[in-house]
């Protein structure tokens, strides 16, 4: 998984237990592609008080993801799900093709 899209997961399920500044600085950088000097500029910070916000709430989202695992856990759920549903589309197809050959075998 690529860096922005780790990041932009990690804010989805972490995102309320940073601070707003922290929270404010990722989600325009990573959702909103917004530049270090516009976020600056918005936050009416410093260039490099928007990347210290970024780069304090990385670290934090990771040290969350690290002690909590929601994402990594959400992934494998996610997976589960798509096998099962898998499944259940294979015993569905097998529910018809025994529907059909009853019909057949009536029609003998």
């Amino acid at each position: 998984m690529s860096k922005n899209l780790t990041m932009t997961v990690l804010l989805d399920f972490y995102g309320e237990l940073l601070t707003d500044k922290q929270r404010a600085a990722l989600r325009s950088y990573y959702e909103e592609d917004c530049s270090l000097s516009e976020i600056a500029e918005n936050m009416g910070v410093s260039r490099q008080g928007a990347r210290d916000f970024i780069k304090r709430g990385e670290i934090q989202l990771a040290e969350f993801e690290e002690k909590l695992g929601l994402s990594k856990r959400f992934a494998r759920i996610s997976r589960c799900v798509s096998e099962i549903e898998a499944i259940a589309e294979g015993i569905d197809s097998c529910e018809r093709i025994k529907l059909l050959t009853e019909k057949i075998k009536d029609n003998l």
